[in-house]
């Protein structure tokens, strides 16, 4: 059994690696073509595609009922993209974070980050019996996701300036297409990995939370990681980094928000107050480490790496 699990462990991560290769240079030659920035793509395009597994996990989880692997995805997750994916990323090439980034996108990742944590405190804030999160709360969160929505909307409007642009690798049809196939990889891929790992978790005794947030989170992570890994090795800055701001947006905004909204609240017992620390304090690190000179150095992506041993042994002993 479990060599079956390994073997599709690894066909899914060679799944994976392909995929992510051929989405950076379909989702490059997307925005060339459409001579918008590569950071919008990225935000957009990339960072929703990249999600679909995480948005798969949440649904299948609150029908369920497995709340704790719901919010354990994607508060894993978010903290995965930020020291794990960038931490490596950064590492393999210094990282440029665009003007823009450091003054509307990360500040609005803080924001979201922020409102999700206040709505889930419920028992450190209200000294309630246990953390819950109601159908208004998702409806909160969605509404401060249509800020993001909006921001998408203006950015949408600017065109890249001439000197920018570069002849696209892909036409406009064959990049469409080359992108639609690059996500099914990377959502399969994905998939083959998180169930493997999860199936063999099982069978050596793993308990959910565990599982939730390190297998889970961090297979539901991996097309991030993948990609933002390629998109570094082939001098695609923006993309590696939009890819990770616009996920950990979308992974609060609709994979937490969207659901709950539709299904209604769900409660969780099984995170502490150092969960929600650390996946705000890695955020705001996010936005101090990129507001000081405008990149993420390898200096600053082994501080990221150093803080994501630090938490998930302490994960991992709790």
């Amino acid at each position: 059994m479990i060599v079956l699990q390994i073997l599709i462990l690894i066909i899914g991560f060679i799944v994976l690696v392909k995929g992510a290769d051929l989405f950076v240079d379909a989702a490059s030659s997307l925005a060339e073509n459409f001579k918008v920035s590569k950071m919008l793509i990225a935000l957009t395009i990339v960072a929703f595609g990249t999600s679909a597994p995480e948005l798969a996990v949440s649904i299948k989880s609150i029908i369920s009922g497995n709340t704790d692997i719901l919010l354990g995805n994607v508060i894993g997750s978010n903290i995965l993209n930020i020291l794990l994916i960038l931490g490596i990323s950064s590492c393999i090439h210094s990282l440029t974070v665009k003007n823009a980034t450091v003054k509307k996108e990360l500040p609005i990742t803080i924001l979201m980050t922020a409102v999700f944590i206040v709505l889930i405190s419920d028992t450190w804030i209200s000294h309630a019996s246990k953390n819950l999160l109601t159908r208004s709360d998702g409806i909160t969160i969605l509404l401060f996701f249509l800020v993001f929505v909006y921001y998408l909307f203006t950015a949408m409007r600017k065109k890249v300036d001439d000197e920018d642009e570069t002849k696209p690798k892909y036409g406009i049809l064959k990049s469409i297409i080359l992108t639609i196939v690059g996500i099914l990889c990377l959502v399969l891929g994905s998939n083959a990995v998180v169930d493997a790992s999860s199936m063999i978790a099982k069978i050596l005794g793993v308990s959910e939370r565990m599982i939730s947030l390190t297998i889970i989170a961090l297979g539901t992570s991996l097309p991030e990681l993948v990609t933002s890994v390629v998109a570094t090795r082939k001098k695609e800055y923006d993309i590696a980094i939009g890819n990770v701001v616009g996920s950990n947006i979308f992974n609060i905004g609709i994979v937490i928000g969207l659901p709950i909204a539709i299904f209604g609240g769900i409660s969780s017992v099984g995170f502490s107050i150092i969960d929600l620390l650390a996946l705000f304090i890695t955020t705001l690190l996010l936005f101090i480490f990129s507001f000081k000179n405008y990149k993420i150095d390898r200096k600053e992506g082994i501080i990221f790496l150093i803080i994501f041993i630090i938490y998930y042994t302490f994960v991992i002993m709790k």
